[in-house]
């Protein structure tokens, strides 16, 4: 499974992002190994919708998560919380950040993210167009 952090969905609507191409690719052709978590969506929202000033897009980019998804949003719980904490303070993250790392590891998901200084640099995650389809 492959758990898409924000900044790939956000990379649909990016045209110059050269995760593009391969974001799409991925999300289309492998719908059923896509996972996203609960906090994505109010990262889209607020990437595309509020500081873009794009509702419809973000809405489009929601719904797209959701059909691609379905039953694999998880939920963020307090678990989860303290495991992102312990990963923000081991790597210096943001708690959003740790977070789909936390998810990863606990699920054994591999993180999909084009935040290359953050989080494809150090290993903790992949590009699409690195991510292995199930």
């Amino acid at each position: 499974m492959l758990l898409v952090d924000a900044s790939a969905w956000v990379a649909l609507v990016d045209s110059a992002s050269p995760y593009r191409e391969s974001t799409a690719s991925m999300i289309h052709k492998h719908p059923r190994s896509l996972g996203a978590l609960d906090l994505t969506l109010y990262e889209i929202a607020n990437a595309v919708g509020v500081k873009q000033g794009n509702p419809g897009e973000a809405g489009r980019i929601l719904r797209l998560v959701e059909v691609s998804c379905r039953e694999r949003v998880l939920a963020v719980d307090r678990g989860l919380l303290d495991s992102a904490l312990e990963v923000a303070a081991e790597h210096d993250l943001t708690a959003y950040d740790a977070t789909y790392v936390a998810a990863a590891r606990r699920h054994g998901w591999t993180l999909v993210s084009t935040d290359i200084r953050d989080l494809v640099s150090r290993g903790l995650a992949v590009t699409p167009d690195a991510a292995d389809y199930p």
